[in-house]
């Protein structure tokens, strides 16, 4: 994590060192953190896919349904416009479980 955080002060817009810096604080169990790194992504780099499933799933597990329901929504729409099937699909049956296990 250190080095994530070096890199970041060398690179601060970079899309995949705060990825990474919000997977490895999720996977720390500083779930707050986490979500606080997917924020400062989604809004400067909100054409950085991969932060939607995860993003979503960190919101689910804190309990925040509707949140996580409009962060998947809002991949979809761009993995759909990006011409990215594959994880339209991906995001699309994450959104579906969400859906199913809130009702």
């Amino acid at each position: 994590m250190e080095f994530l955080m070096e890199s970041l002060k060398a690179k601060p817009k970079d899309p995949f060192l705060l990825y990474a810096l919000a997977m490895e604080l999720a996977g720390a169990g500083r779930d707050e953190e986490a979500w606080a790194q997917f924020k400062i992504l989604l809004h400067e780099q909100p054409e950085y896919l991969p932060t939607y499933y995860q993003a979503g799933m960190l919101l689910e597990r804190l309990g925040q349904t509707e949140e996580a329901r409009q962060i998947l929504e809002r991949g979809v729409k761009l993995a759909q416009e990006q011409g990215n099937t594959h994880t339209a699909r991906e995001l699309g049956a994450a959104l579906a479980e969400l859906e199913d296990a809130a009702s």
